[in-house]
């Protein structure tokens, strides 16, 4: 199956429909796949990551080059 193919086909098919109750079974179906990441990871993940962009934020960071240097005899 080429997925590319029926993906085109289903947009062409949905810029048809007419009845609006297939319309809002399909936008029922999209929120429910429709999901974010950010809802996803743990509450500690969260705080990992505003942590870390409230660094950016307060420029506490080291150059990519710096570390590199500091971790090249891992790689």
């Amino acid at each position: 199956m080429n997925t590319h193919i029926e993906k085109l086909k289903l947009i062409e098919w949905i810029t048809k429909i007419q009845d609006s109750q297939i319309l809002e079974k399909l936008i029922s179906i999209h929120r429910k796949y429709e999901t974010d990441w950010w809802d996803e990871i743990s509450e500690t993940e969260r705080q990992e990551i505003e942590s870390g962009i409230k660094d950016i934020k307060e420029g506490r960071t080291v150059d990519h080059s710096e570390v590199k240097k500091l971790y090249e005899k891992y790689l």
